[in-house]
Parts: C-alpha cells; structure tokens; sequence
C-alpha cells in the first residue's frame, strides 16, 4: 500500500509547571519530500485542464545527465504499492522507492523565469548538479 504523507506543520504553545506560558514550539510532520505551494498550485491548474482528477505529479531519477543521475517530471494515474505519496492542498506527488533513496529532504517547487516554466527539485543530498538543474550527482 502506498505511503501518503501530508505537508502541514502545527504550533504548540509550552507552558512551565505552573501554567504560565513558556515559547511556542514548531512541530512539521516528518515527510521525505516537500511540495512547495507553488507547485502544488500548478499541479493542480494542470489536472483541472486536462479534465482528470486522477492525475497526479510523478518525480523520478534516472541514470544519465551531465552529472550521472537526472530527474523527470511525468503525470500519472497509478499509484504503484511501493510509491511515495506527498499531498498538499488537493495536489499529489509520488515518488517511487528507488528513487525516494536520492531525493530524501528535497522539495519539488514551479518556477516561471528566462528559462521558462518549469518543476525543479531542489535536493540537498546533491553533490554537483548541472546548470541546468535536471542533472546531478551524489
């Protein structure tokens, strides 16, 4: 079965042994991935106009690139049993078990620019990447 992990984060107020208020702590979900807000807006407009509510963002990495390893972007409607499944405001993204091992703590986010418009993935465990940003190594 499918692992599905929201994005979401909550504050919880602390207060010392006598009831007065000490700080706030942040508590995130712990998740693999992220989806940034952005991203999960343009996942969504994209399923809306193609008219399947199925579909969702599948992120990969194969080997080859610049670098060694690539990422790639494809819409889905199979969720596989060994998937990853990150959710954030009505929009999904997988990500299969074999590449979920190279993309541990990354997040994936829309970007529209000179280069044009595109989903990036920004992966801390990247040792190099290319200046294109699709490619890397680790």
């Amino acid at each position: 079965m499918p692992l599905e992990l929201p994005c979401k984060s909550k504050s919880i107020a602390r207060n010392d042994r006598s009831g007065k208020p000490m700080s706030i702590v942040q508590i995130h979900d712990a998740t693999p991935m992220q989806l940034t807000i952005g991203a999960a807006r343009k996942v969504k407009s994209l399923v809306t106009e193609e008219g399947n509510p199925d579909l969702k963002l599948r992120v990969y990495v194969t080997g080859g690139g610049c670098s060694g390893f690539q990422y790639g972007f494809s819409f889905d409607e199979a969720v596989n049993d060994d998937d990853t499944v990150i959710a954030l405001d009505g929009a999904h993204l997988l990500v299969d078990a074999l590449s979920i091992q190279y993309l541990m703590g990354a997040s994936v986010d829309y970007v529209e620019g000179l280069q044009g418009s595109r989903f990036i993935v920004e992966n801390p465990m990247a040792a190099t990447t290319c200046g294109c940003g699709m490619s890397f190594s680790v």
